[in-house]
């Protein structure tokens, strides 16, 4: 990062380039500002610090100038003669800061070092952004630069067209649902409907006949016929989420379905044949399951043709700024309000956070983020009218609503499991989900 100084005075020049330099800066000093414009643009990393009053193009002309090469490079002007009529023309000119000669060393350095920082988050900012619209369809929606990440692109590409079933295997909140999605989309069955079922958030009553579907009167309220998930699959995918959570009985089926490809409706003896390809997701180990009898080990097998795991996101933290940026930028959106920007001392808490909610927790900080609430993991900053502290009522409502977010969150949205973990009964959850404004679907696998 460089200071591009410009007086033409050659003391003052002189003078605040030792400045500068002394404490580490990068400095270049000109005492003619035409000389400097060829070299400013978007990519260009630095500040330009200029006197107002100089023969020719002065600071001001200057500063339009620059702004018409990139709006967003930090000038700050200087000057012998400021008073505060030529300070408002500055900062409504787009100005960084407007400082007075002689400048006090200590407030100049302190200046620069602002205008730096806020540079380097502006080009950083930039790159990201390029990074999330320049690349590829996989590279745009499974986000991130570590190796980890690189591995799992790898694996979505090579078995996008592959007519093989594949069992993802990742902690809540990684993107089970996600990966499903690129791997249908990449592939040649995109054509086809992509159908994604939760085991885990329907009844044993129906999910029966929310896979196979049923015909008329095969129980009572049956009144026409059903087309199930399965077969509205037919040509396309089906997402089984949490497949652990599949009652022993369907999973008998299902076996039958993945073995045969074909299904009979509940009520019904005519076979239907299917062409789809199943994509099943765990977060438990499945062999570990079957061997304490809670899962056909039977299934297993035939689910565990390929096996793609999915990173958390503690091992892989270099993404976070990366996926931070996507979901604040899409938070922002949704907000109308513009994203805020990100220092450096809240990046190193956020990569220092352990993420046990892993990619949903980041989406949910970064909402919170775009609302405004500091860094978004301790719930924002305190404020109110109150002489800047908030009412005790309101932080404590505030906290609760957090905690029961991430307790949310790390079950996956069931709520009889949010529960028990927060010591609470399924009703106290519910009344405290709709006093908060949240809904379980939020919480369920991406």
């Amino acid at each position: 990062m460089t200071v591009l100084l410009i007086d033409d005075d050659h003391e003052v020049l002189d003078a605040s380039r030792q400045t500068l330099e002394l404490e580490g800066f990068a400095v270049e000093a000109t005492t003619r500002p035409e000389d400097a414009l060829d070299r400013l643009g978007p990519s260009w990393r630095g500040v330009v610090v200029t006197d107002v009053r100089m023969p020719g193009l002065d600071g001001f002309a200057l500063l339009e100038r620059v702004r018409a090469a990139d709006p967003e490079v930090p000038v700050v002007l200087v000057t012998g003669h400021g008073d505060i009529a030529m300070a408002m023309r500055a900062v409504r000119g787009g100005a960084y800061d407007f400082i007075e000669k002689p400048a006090e060393p200590s407030h100049l350095v302190e200046v620069v070092r602002r205008a730096l920082e806020h540079r380097r988050l502006v080009l950083e900012n930039r790159s990201l952004r390029a990074q999330l619209a320049g690349g590829g369809s996989l590279e745009a929606r499974i986000i991130g630069r570590s190796a980890a990440i690189e591995r799992l692109r790898t694996a979505v590409a090579g078995l996008a067209d592959a007519e093989v079933d594949v069992l993802l295997f990742g902690e809540t909140g990684t993107g089970k649902e996600l990966i499903a999605r690129s791997l249908h989309d990449a592939g040649r069955r995109r054509a086809g409907n992509f159908v994604a079922l939760n085991c885990g958030a329907l009844p044993d009553t129906i999910i029966e006949s929310e896979l196979f579907g049923h015909e008329p009167g095969a129980f009572t309220g049956a009144q026409g016929r059903r087309i199930g998930k399965l077969e509205h699959a037919d040509s396309g995918t089906l997402f089984l989420d949490e497949i652990e959570s599949m009652p022993m009985h369907l999973q008998v089926k299902l076996l039958r379905v993945l073995q045969e490809r074909v299904i009979e409706r509940v009520g019904g003896n005519r076979p239907i044949p299917l062409d789809l390809r199943v994509v099943a997701a765990t977060k438990v180990d499945l062999l570990r399951q079957a061997g304490e009898g809670k899962f056909r080990e039977d299934l297993y097998y035939r689910l565990n043709v390929v096996t793609v795991p999915l990173p958390p996101l503690r091992e892989r933290r270099e993404d976070v700024p990366l996926l931070l940026r996507h979901f604040l930028d899409a938070a922002a959106a949704r907000a109308r309000r513009p994203a805020p920007p990100v220092d450096a001392a809240a990046l190193a808490r956020l990569a220092a956070h352990g993420w046990p909610g892993n990619v949903r927790e980041l989406r949910n900080v970064a909402e919170r983020m775009a609302l405004g609430f500091g860094d978004g993991l301790a719930g924002g900053p305190v404020t109110g009218a109150g002489g800047g502290i908030e009412p005790l009522a309101e932080q404590m409502d505030r906290i609760e609503k957090q905690l029961v977010e991430d307790a949310l969150a790390r079950c996956g949205g069931r709520v009889g499991e949010t529960a028990d973990k927060l010591g609470i009964t399924r009703k106290t959850l519910y009344l405290k989900m709709r006093h908060h404004g949240l809904h379980r679907g939020d919480f369920t696998e991406e």
